[in-house]
This record gives C-alpha cells, structure tokens and sequence, in this order.
C-alpha cells in the first residue's frame, strides 16, 4: 500500500511541475526551431532564388534591340559621276515605340511580384510542418512516459500478486496475466521508440540538419480553457489568393506590354560609301564619300499575333479569378473543418478526463480492497487497460488540438 500511495503522490507532484514549466518552455522552443527552419530550408532557399531570377528579368528588359553593322566591299567597283564606289559601311538602330521598354519592366516586375508569394506561402507552409512534427514527437514522447508509468504500476500489482499467492490468495495465472500485460506494454513502448525516430528525422530534416539531433520536446502540453476567435474575413488576406491577385496584375501588364508591341517600331541608320577619285576629271566633288542617313519604319501590319493574344489575356484572367474562387472556396472548407475538429478534440478531451478520473476511483476502491484481502487482479487489469486507453486518447486529443491549430494558424497569420 506505501508503494502505490508513493507512487501516485510522485505522479501528482510530477504533473504540477511539468503542467507550469512546460508553458514558459514551449513557445521559446518550438519558435526557435522554426526560426532555424525558415533559415536552412533548401525549399525556401530555392523559391528566394526564383524570386531574385525574376526581379533580375527587369534588367534583362530594359534594353534595345541589337545595334546592326554591317560592311561590304564592292568587288567589281561601280562607276559613279563622283567617282568608283571601293566599300561600303552601314549601321542601323532599331527603337521600340513609345513606352514598350516602361511596359517590359512593369509586366517583368509584375511577375516578380507573384513569384514572391510562392515565398510566403512556402515559409508558412513550413512553419505548419516543422509546428505538426514537433507535436507529433510530443505525443509519442507523451506516450512513452503513460507506457512507463503503468509499467512501473504493472510491477507494483505482481509484487502484490506474488505475496498473494504466498498466502494462497491469488494464483500463479493472475501473476502471469500482469507479467504478459507488461510484457505488451514494453512492445508498444519499443514500437514509440521507432515511430520517435522516423519523426525526428522528418523534423530535422525540415531543418536541414543531421537526422541523429536530439531534439528538446516539452513535456506537458494542456489544452487551453478559452478559445480564441479566428475570423474567416481574414481568409481574404491569404497569401495564396493573394497571390491570384498578382497573377491578374500581372495579365494586365502583359496586355498592356501587348499593345504596345503591336504598335510600330522606329529605325535610325546610316550607311557611309568609299569613293574613289576619277584621275582623268577635275571637279570639286571628285571621290567625295557618300554618308546616307536613313530612318525605318516597321509597321505590323498582320497583326493578326497580338490580336489573338488579346484573347488569351483575357481567358487567362478569367481562368486566374475562378481559380481564386474556387481556392477560396477550398480555404473556407479546410478553416472550418479546423475550427469544428479543434472544438470536437476539446469535447474529447473533457470526456476523456471524465472517464480517467471514474477509473482512478475504481483503481482506488479495487486498492482498498488489498486491505481486506479479496482483491481481484482480472478487474485491476481491466481497469488499468481502461486508464491507459484514457491516457493514451486524452494525449491524441491534445495531438489533435495543436495539429488543427497549426492549420488556423497557416490560413489566418
């Protein structure tokens, strides 16, 4: 009786102390974490990468078209009144119409633009994996602790058993029932251990980092009483639709940069000519040089291309607002699963708490029992089988809880 009544008050005093310091640890652990996720993470890494590729096109742009030279050399020379012509050198300077380059850069930004939310939305998508791994590994290492408590209570009950079958109150079966309940207990401990260290790979490599680090999990996670309001509205401001926006915007840009692609290009030239001089004549402009300023003019006239475009434009911007519908649509549907599965996990949790304290009143009375010696080991099994399934799902509940709080907190933060 001294050991069990020792170990409850161990239980209880081992409770408190993890139920106050757990809070002030969690929040500094798992936000460090994250912090070491958003730096490592190739993934991140990559979409920077794209983003910087994209805002670089804005140089890439803003540009001419290549200056063209040209040169040749009059193998039979052409008489001319001025003289033989000897070569020729030419150069000419395509220039886009008015505006065209501004367009360039403004439908190049636009697309930098979108490209930067794949960024926002890669970061908050990893900080909801590293969040749901995190307590993934809390509950296991939960778990694992339920597992070695009710192994050590196990223990203390064929310590009881042994002593009655000593006095003849008990038989060797009800030994062995408690010895073969343990020994499945130590196979589930051992199965958490494996699971342990597939999520801890799974964690450490959203991290970036070896997969064999330790990681610090705290050991108490309670579900609040009160509930925070999360507001759909802001749903709204979801960096995915947000991102649809600039995908329209960026349609925009594009048609714009079409219309003035199809209004005409300007050309500036300048050809020069060798001359040579006419030894048999006199005359004042004798093998003057030739130097023709030209200018071009290119007109699309089948501008059948940029009228087809316009089109296009204009289906990709319809395409773009359903597909931000329908993604709110889809936003709206996964935040309200959340918000329901959160409350259910609560409701859950209350009950489970209800059940586990009537089994801990039933261990008891079973307990006292030991005075009198009529205790019945078939019960105390069952009932401790019942305080472990309590256990076991009053920790999925509180799982289930910070899992759906890291879904509203990716739609709504």
């Amino acid at each position: 009786m001294n050991e069990i009544n020792k170990y409850k008050i161990q239980k209880i005093v081992f409770f408190l102390f993890s139920f106050f310091f757990s809070l002030l640890i969690q929040g500094q652990e798992l936000e460090t974490y994250i912090k070491e996720a958003l730096i490592n993470n190739p993934k991140i890494q990559k979409f920077e990468l794209q983003y910087k590729i994209a805002s670089e096109k804005k140089n890439e742009v803003n540009t001419f078209p290549n200056t063209e030279i040209g040169a040749g050399y009059f193998i039979s020379e052409p008489e001319t009144r001025t003289g033989a012509q000897r070569f020729k050198i030419s150069a000419k300077q395509m220039v886009p119409w008015f505006g065209t380059i501004t367009a360039r850069e403004n439908y190049a930004s636009s697309l930098a633009d979108a490209k930067y939310e794949d960024i926002v939305i890669s970061k908050r998508k990893l900080v909801a994996s590293v969040s749901q791994s995190y307590y993934n590994m809390y509950a296991i290492k939960a778990k694992q602790k339920v597992l070695l408590e009710n192994i050590d209570l196990l223990e203390t009950y064929e310590t009881m058993a042994l002593t009655f079958v000593e006095v003849g109150k008990a038989s060797v079966v009800d030994v062995l029932r408690l010895q073969m309940r343990q020994n499945e207990l130590e196979q589930l401990k051992q199965v958490l251990e494996q699971n342990y260290l597939s999520e801890q790979t799974n964690f450490n490599k959203l991290l970036s980092r070896d997969k064999s680090i330790e990681i610090l999990v705290v050991n108490e996670l309670v579900i609040p009483s009160d509930e925070v309001m999360f507001l759909a509205e802001n749903l709204q401001l979801h960096p995915e639709l947000i991102r649809f926006d600039k995908l329209y915007k960026s349609v925009e840009q594009s048609e714009l940069l079409n219309q003035k692609e199809s209004a005409p290009n300007i050309g500036f030239g300048l050809d020069y000519i060798a001359v040579s001089e006419r030894p048999d004549l006199i005359f004042s402009d004798n093998g003057k040089d030739i130097l023709m300023p030209m200018v071009t003019l290119s007109i699309p006239i089948f501008n059948k291309k940029h009228k087809s475009k316009t089109k296009q434009n204009e289906w990709k911007q319809e395409e773009i607002t359903a597909q931000k519908q329908d993604r709110l649509n889809n936003l709206e549907t996964i935040f309200d699963k959340a918000i329901n599965n959160r409350i259910a996990t609560k409701i859950q949790y209350n009950i489970q708490s209800k059940n586990l304290k009537q089994a801990k009143d039933a261990e008891d009375i079973l307990i006292r029992s030991y005075e009198t010696g009529r205790i019945n080991f078939i019960d105390v099994l069952d009932i401790q089988e019942l305080q472990l399934k309590f256990q076991i799902n009053q920790i999925e509940s509180i799982k289930k809880y910070y899992l759906q709080t890291t879904i509203i907190n990716y739609l709504t933060n």
